[in-house]
């Protein structure tokens, strides 16, 4: 029998940090503000490529098994719970959990078409979870993979989870994590940054347990506050002093490892269908906002995914788009709010990871680049180093090319896309252009589709009927999302039609300044009760 040697983990910026899985996952990150890093990157078992009939949650336990040092026993269970379809009741709405679905082709035009043809699209939609967004994959696992590793450590205590929210995280964390014994979750998103249908989903939730407030800001000033309290919560003086804190956002490596398997499905679902030979690789666009789910395709990629290009998709907010076609990472520019809310970020984590691959895994080096970018708001990375991540490339559209890419899917594909999706194919298309006959028609494009149109059925409809923007910007999203069922005859998912009977638990606004003694109030209470202040 083949033994794997158990993967431990580092810090991007402290190579003394050496932990086991069930610590990094309760850490949530290192004291050092770095990010929790694998020493090495497993190889897949065989089975995870060429076992052909494999359940989504037996293809999971075989693609996590490397990263864990835990028997079969324990996290076999863990996985059956979150993705079985027989479990009395499944987390998501059907038994292949991520279905991947043709959606046309990419052509170009003119003389620059290909003799092999076009390109081949399609799409992995990650939405048929409770929230109806890709956070479901990882957040519906991530409550498991926390309680095993209180148990592992020795916890008992009950433990904290702060999570900053673009919009998505945060209802599929409360989802997720919200109401298990020994875990109490605070949700903070941008007040006027997400959509109602994503507001709703996280502020209806029960409270008991649960705290979740508006920030006056966006998501960069929310991600920044969580980051800060985890690096001082040490101190004596600080109000977190002495509480046990973990993250559900993808700094936690928890939240990034479950996010690998629908990668590895996709590849499969290529072979398995013909659309793709064993030989061959595909690639990928994925819409970005924190980094996290490209990131995991490129972790996919280094355990054997045979995936040949990376594409990151951006809206106006084109940071990452800069920084993979320049070098140069800078927040300091204008930041916008766009139809694709959960893409609205100036300061991707994630990134940290990859800059740390990129570095030839140099956390003195990693530490003093964002020590410069902590300060100045910038730093540049050099020809050299960027020649370690050249299979990423990167794209951006405005809201302008959202619309229209959400108008030509459904009416050259039939495919309903929601706009974080259509900046994607926006950018998939625009890539195939420049590429030309750079790469083989044949090779299959997969776009990582993110959310389902109807959390965001206002801009759907302004793509497909040219809903004016006051309109939209006054009208119930719910109302819409029947709107949009009548439009194109798809049903409301349940999940986001049962939030017609929802009612707001949650009211609290507050500013920057007033962030951390709420989450201290909260943090501190000693019995387990609703709390909410108007």
């Amino acid at each position: 029998m083949l033994i794997h040697m158990a993967v431990r983990y580092t810090s991007t910026r402290n190579a003394h940090v050496n932990v086991s899985i069930a610590e990094a996952i309760v850490q949530g990150m290192p004291q050092d503000g770095g990010l929790f890093v694998p020493t090495e990157i497993p190889k897949l078992p065989p089975e995870a490529l060429l076992e052909p009939n494999l359940p989504y949650a037996e293809l999971a336990r075989v693609v996590m098994s490397p990263w864990f040092d835990w028997p079969e026993r324990e996290l076999r269970p863990l996985i059956e719970e979150a993705y079985s379809s027989t479990v009395e009741h499944p987390m998501f709405d059907g038994p292949e959990i991520v279905p991947l679905v043709a959606a046309g082709s990419l052509a170009c035009d003119g003389s620059r078409r290909r003799a092999g043809g076009a390109t081949p699209l399609f799409l992995l939609e990650l939405f048929h979870g409770r929230t109806c967004a890709f956070k479901d994959l990882a957040l519906s696992l991530l409550g498991g993979l926390l309680r095993t590793s209180l148990e592992k450590c020795g916890i008992d205590e009950p433990v904290l989870i702060l999570t900053a929210t673009s919009g998505d995280t945060g209802s599929a964390a409360l989802a997720g994590l919200g109401g298990r014994p020994g875990i109490r979750i605070a949700v903070i998103y941008p007040a006027t940054g997400t959509s109602q249908i994503q507001r709703l989903q996280m502020t209806s939730v029960p409270t008991e347990g649960r705290f979740v407030v508006g920030l006056r800001g966006n998501f960069d000033d929310a991600q920044r506050a969580v980051k800060a309290i985890f690096q001082t919560a040490h101190n004596p003086d600080s109000p977190f002093f002495g509480l046990r804190l973990s993250s559900a956002n993808s700094i936690n490596i928890g939240r990034l490892l479950p996010q690998i398997v629908y990668y590895v499905k996709a590849w499969r679902d290529l072979v398995f269908s013909g659309a793709l030979q064993r030989d061959k690789a595909f690639d990928v666009v994925v819409p970005s906002g924190n980094f996290g789910d490209i990131l995991a395709a490129r972790y996919a990629k280094a355990m054997g995914v045979p995936i040949q290009n990376l594409v990151c998709a951006s809206n106006s907010n084109q940071i990452l788009h800069d920084f993979f076609s320049t070098g140069l990472y800078d927040r300091r520019r204008k930041f916008s709010r766009t139809l694709s809310p959960s893409m609205d970020i100036l300061v991707s984590s994630n990134l940290e990871r990859l800059l740390y691959l990129a570095l030839d895994n140099n956390p003195e080096l990693l530490a003093s680049t964002m020590g410069k970018f902590e300060h100045e708001g910038f730093f540049q990375l050099s020809g050299h180093d960027r020649t370690r991540i050249a299979d990423f490339s990167a794209g951006w559209a405005d809201d302008d090319k959202t619309l229209a890419s959400i108008r030509h899917m459904w009416g050259a594909h039939g495919v309903l896309v929601d706009p974080h999706t259509a900046v994607a194919c926006a950018v998939a298309h625009e890539s195939t252009e420049k590429r030309g006959t750079e790469v083989e028609a044949s090779t299959p494009l997969v776009i990582a589709a993110t959310a389902s149109p109807f959390k965001f059925p206002a801009a759907c409809l302004e793509a497909l009927q040219g809903l004016s923007p006051s309109l939209r910007e006054n009208t119930d999203d719910l109302q819409l999302a029947f709107e949009l069922s009548q439009t194109t005859g798809i049903p409301v998912p349940e999940p986001i039609a049962a939030l017609a009977a929802a009612q707001i638990q949650h009211r609290t606004i507050a500013g920057e300044a007033e962030l951390e003694p709420l989450l201290a109030e909260f943090a501190h209470q000693t019995q387990r009760g609703s709390y909410d202040r108007d």
